[in-house]
């Protein structure tokens, strides 16, 4: 019999059906047993009645969380979950747990919540829960809406190296490897790739993979990989096209989440809030929040000024903008009237920096002078600096955080929790 999921049986009433999946609970009442199955789609009740005396004798065997397969009889319930149930008529367990589960997949009411170290402990187990199973319903549809928006767009997605020669962008937080008879480093992100991609002239570029920062925070909101979503795109006349090609991005990628695992959410509009860091910083001064960083912004002060703009404009994302070169990587193009800033961004959203982009310097001689300034050994990077020797088109681009951007949209503590396997200082298992 072909196996059916549990969101379909409503329209298999009266039916006899197979289907299969986890056992969430068992019910004893003496003459009659329940067990409560769950699927990738839901979850679904079936009842075992005496007179069926070898499947209900079977289900003294069953524990918590095998994994079976049920033939029955889908009938109309009130009382039920959902108004329907199947009558179990053939059990087959196809993986019997053990008894005593390390984490509990449904928490008792009014009991302490496992702790989430000890979750992540048993990541597998954790992830059976509903809510852990949105979070990746949530991933997979952002993904499929930037995805759609890129091809209507015509940007190409290429695939970059996680392993580099020379140290990515400064040279700092990367991890060293033994690489045969050299060191090699793990990327901090597709930077250099994505510009090359338009030294190519490949003119709009995305890449989706892992990046890695040897970074020893031990905050909610890093990580030591993490899944990056960039893209790059050339024939720009300020970083503001880059602002309103995200702007674009976004609410291409927030509509397939409302048509789709979350009808709730709000589709921003556009164009999102902008200020200046020099207007953030005044604002957040006259607030009574000073962070103590010069050149950059604490996370208190990104949740204080996210929370200005929404009082102000009812909008969840603000760009801040006009960043000081001190903050900002040398490849980052600067005002030619006011070289002390660049044309350079941070996305905020609900209070958290999900994105920073740039329009890039492409003239060889500029990159050469600015990465000197930044103390940066020039044979260690030319091979990138090469990139722009030979002619390549004025370009910018974004990186964004998109476990972040989960994190925020279903208002998750950590962005560890809105990781599959996360990696942190600590953390190398599961």
């Amino acid at each position: 019999m072909e196996r059916t999921y549990i969101k379909n049986l409503k329209d298999k009433i009266g039916q006899e059906i197979m289907i299969s999946g986890f056992v969430q609970a068992i019910r004893n009442q003496g003459g009659i047993k329940f067990i409560v199955m769950r699927d990738v789609t839901g979850t679904v009740q079936i009842v075992f009645l005496k007179e069926n005396e070898e499947v209900f004798d079977m289900v003294n065997d069953i524990s918590l969380e095998s994994v079976v397969s049920v033939e029955g009889l889908v009938k109309e319930e009130k009382q039920a979950p959902g108004g329907f149930e199947i009558q179990a008529k053939h059990v087959t367990v196809l993986s019997k747990a053990d008894s005593g589960l390390p984490i509990p997949v449904i928490e008792e009411k009014g009991g302490e919540p496992t702790d989430v170290p000890v979750r992540l402990d048993w990541r597998w187990i954790d992830l059976r829960k509903e809510e852990n199973l949105l979070i990746f319903k949530v991933w997979t549809e952002l993904e499929r809406g930037f995805r759609k928006y890129f091809e209507d767009s015509d940007f190409m997605q290429i695939y970059t190296p996680s392993l580099m020669g020379t140290a990515s962008e400064t040279g700092a937080d990367v991890f060293k490897l033994q690489y045969f008879d050299r060191e090699a480093y793990l990327a901090q992100s597709p930077q250099f790739y994505k510009q090359m991609a338009q030294a190519c002239g490949f003119e709009k570029v995305f890449v989706m993979g892992p990046v890695f920062r040897a970074e020893p925070s031990f905050t909610a909101r890093h990580m030591t990989e993490f899944t990056g979503w960039d893209f790059e795109i050339s024939y720009i006349d300020s970083h503001v096209d880059v602002m309103e090609e995200e702007e674009k991005l976004l609410v291409a990628g927030f509509s397939r989440l409302k048509e789709t695992v979350l009808p709730e959410i709000q589709v921003p509009s556009t164009p999102f809030p902008k200020i200046t860091m020099k207007e953030a910083k005044e604002r957040l001064e006259k607030a009574g929040v000073v962070g103590g960083r010069k050149y950059d912004l604490t996370g208190e002060e990104e949740v204080e000024l996210s929370r200005l703009i929404k009082e102000e404009t009812g909008h969840d994302f603000v760009f801040i903008t006009d960043w000081p070169a001190e903050a900002r990587p040398f490849y980052h193009m600067r005002y030619e009237d006011n070289p002390s800033l660049t044309k350079s961004f941070d996305l905020l959203y609900k209070g958290l920096e999900v994105t920073t982009g740039s329009q890039r310097e492409h003239r060889y001689d500029v990159l050469v002078s600015q990465a000197k300034e930044k103390g940066m050994g020039i044979d260690s990077i030319q091979y990138y600096l090469d990139f722009f020797k030979y002619g390549c088109p004025p370009h910018g681009g974004v990186g964004i955080g998109p476990g972040r951007l989960v994190m925020k949209i279903l208002d998750i503590p950590s962005v560890k929790e809105a990781t599959f396997l996360p990696r942190d200082v600590k953390r190398l298992k599961p």
